[in-house]
Order: C-alpha cells, then structure tokens, then sequence
C-alpha cells in the first residue's frame, strides 16, 4: 500500500526501489542524497492534507533512512580509501622483500654459500617421529635427518650439507620431503625451505614473490623474512 512517502515521491517524478533492486540500477536513479532529501521533505510539508498532515513518527523514520543511507556511503568511501592504502604498504613493503631471503611452503631448496640448507617443518598435531629426507636433482637420498618426538607446530632444522657418506653434497638444487608419524599414525607435515627473493610482481593488484626452484609465490604465503 503506497504511503503519504510515495506519493510526494511520486509527484516529484521520483521512483522508490528496494534494496535488492538498487544494486541493480546506477546510483543516480535509485538513491537520494542530502539535497534530494531537503527537497523532497519540503514538498512533502507543501502538499500534504491540512486534515491529515504528516505523522511526525513517519517523517522522523524517514529521515533516519535518508540519514543512515548516506551514512553508509561516506562509510564505504572511507573503507576503500583504506583498502587502497593498505594494498600501497603491502606493495611497497613486498618490494623490499628483493634481495632478501623468505620461508615459505615447498620442496626445492638451494644450498647455501657456506654449504647445506635450512628449512622447517610444519606439524598439523604431534608427532612421535619426524623425518627430513634430501634428494639430489637426479633423486638419489643424500640424508635423511630424524627430528624425534615433536609438539604441534613448526620445528627448525639445519643440513650441513654432507651426504651420508660424510662427502660434500654441491650446491643443489635439493629436493626435501618431510614424514612424520605419531605411534604409527601419520601426521600432517608440510616442508617449509629458505629462498631468495629474485623479484616482486604487482600486476595483479596482490604482490607476488619470484623464488628459485619455487616459482612464484604470493606474499601472504611467506611464513618468515631473513
């Protein structure tokens, strides 16, 4: 049932739409701003009925509408300047990740100029045993390392580089797999290796990672900067 609201609507040549209709339509035809408000309450004063004026509950409802739609508006403004800032810090604070070295998720690994690798392991629960195994380009096993009994969680690790043998290993690249068991059970683990950043893409908006033998990674993967 049309309302005293719609009909001065109405004669100001004004369509009303629902909410769900509005994010179909432009702005311009389906929302009211502050001048269109002023001049839509004062139509409305000049033609109501003398014998049946305006509730004043109904008046004071409408403008809490009108003021709370505009107030979300400013809001989504302000957020998205926000969001733009905080993508700006991401990107820059992404570029100067160059040069440096990163932990993130992978199998691939580099030696380092004194010789071996670090890495971590990330336990999804205990584990009574966890094992790091590393291969050679051509996947011979060079080492595998037991970490014993391990709490949830990540457990640092640290190869000098020396085959079972003792003999020097080169300089990679390497391919590590972790195994972790609990009682017999396995465990969730995930290999986590050290790479240096070789470049910054922002193409896409999200900053990405250029890493050797690991390809591109995103930013929000990185577990830890050396």
């Amino acid at each position: 049932m049309a309302t005293s609201f719609d009909t001065t609507l109405n004669t100001l040549g004004i369509t009303r739409t629902s909410a769900a209709a509005a994010t179909t339509t432009t702005k311009s035809s389906s929302s009211l701003g502050q001048s269109d408000f002023l001049k839509l309450m004062t139509a409305q004063m000049q033609n109501q009925d003398p014998f049946n004026p305006v509730d004043n509950t109904q008046m004071v409802a409408q403008m809490a509408q009108i003021s709370t739609t505009s107030g979300i508006s400013e809001m989504n403004t302000t957020l998205k300047a926000m969001a733009d800032k905080l993508g700006v810090t991401s990107t820059s604070d992404a570029l100067s990740y160059v040069g440096k070295t990163v932990l993130t998720e992978g199998s691939t690994a580099y030696g380092r100029s004194a010789g071996g690798i670090a890495g971590s392991v990330e336990l999804a629960g205990a584990a009574t045993d966890v094992n790091v195994t590393i291969s050679d380009a051509n996947g011979a096993v060079l080492k595998t390392m037991s970490l014993g009994k391990q709490a949830a969680g990540t457990i640092g690790y640290d190869w000098d580089g020396k085959d079972t043998a003792g003999a020097d290993a080169g300089s990679g690249p390497f391919t590590v797999a972790v195994n972790a068991q609990s009682n017999g059970t396995t465990v969730g683990a995930t290999s986590l290796v050290w790479a240096p950043v070789q470049s910054v893409s922002t193409t896409t908006g999200a900053a990405v990672l250029t890493l050797p033998g690991l390809g591109e990674v995103p930013a929000t993967a990185i577990r830890q900067i050396g």
